[in-house]
């Protein structure tokens, strides 16, 4: 037993090192695919035939690949069109890409989830489409996605993991480290899944805890 504390204590720094790389991918990605994934949404719902095709096709190949594919798209054959990134960079530009399909699904459901009425009541009173959107529908749909923008950074610590394989310092990817010179498998990733399991948790409570209030708007995320 002392020597399995002992292992534990030897074993954190290096573990919390890649916990917050594990973080900073997290909330850079987050609110990059929020950026993205609202800017695809508005576009999806837009008249323009152009831009809304555009849109569905970004979507389509997005979540029809896996991000481990994208990942290493992003890190090896951008080089090849003259854009090298390290290895984080990289894992950040994956993971935005690929969560915000499912970002720009979600915010499109919460923007089709406002109801017409006020819409129409905006457009009677001569209320522009940009104003509209600014002060009646994004506000509204924003507040019925909050849940589901909680699941997605729940995906997103999960997914960071994947970033390992293109050699990003973060949790797993030291925890193979570690297990591939210690030998030490069973203690390294049993404590590798408790901080994920850890820095999820919070999350997961909060989003339990608004889908319990009952806002009967609330939209749920797109599965992955």
């Amino acid at each position: 037993m002392e020597t399995v504390w002992s292992n534990i204590i030897s074993f954190s720094p290096t573990l919390l090192k890649g916990t917050v790389i594990t973080i900073e991918l997290t909330l850079i990605s987050l609110v990059l695919s929020l950026v993205i994934g609202m800017l695809v949404a508005l576009g999806k719902i837009t008249h323009n035939k152009v831009i809304n095709s555009i849109c569905n096709v970004y979507i389509s190949i997005i979540r029809g690949t896996p991000l481990l594919v994208q990942l290493m798209y992003v890190y090896f054959v951008f080089p090849e069109f003259g854009l090298t990134l390290s290895a984080f960079q990289a894992a950040i530009i994956a993971l935005s890409i690929n969560e915000s399909a499912y970002l720009a699904e979600t915010f499109r459901a919460g923007i089709l989830s406002v109801p017409t009425g006020q819409t129409e009541a905006a457009k009677a009173i001569g209320m522009n489409y940009s104003k509209l959107m600014r002060r009646i529908i994004l506000p509204q749909a924003i507040k019925n996605v909050i849940p589901a923008i909680g699941n997605s950074a729940i995906v997103l610590i999960k997914n960071s993991s994947l970033a390992a394989v293109i050699t990003v310092s973060e949790l797993m990817h030291n925890g193979n480290l570690l297990a591939a010179s210690t030998y030490q498998n069973i203690q390294i990733f049993t404590m590798v899944a408790i901080v994920y399991w850890i820095l999820h948790y919070p999350l997961a409570v909060l989003v339990k805890y608004l889908e319990k209030r009952g806002n009967k708007n609330y939209v749920t995320s797109n599965q992955h």
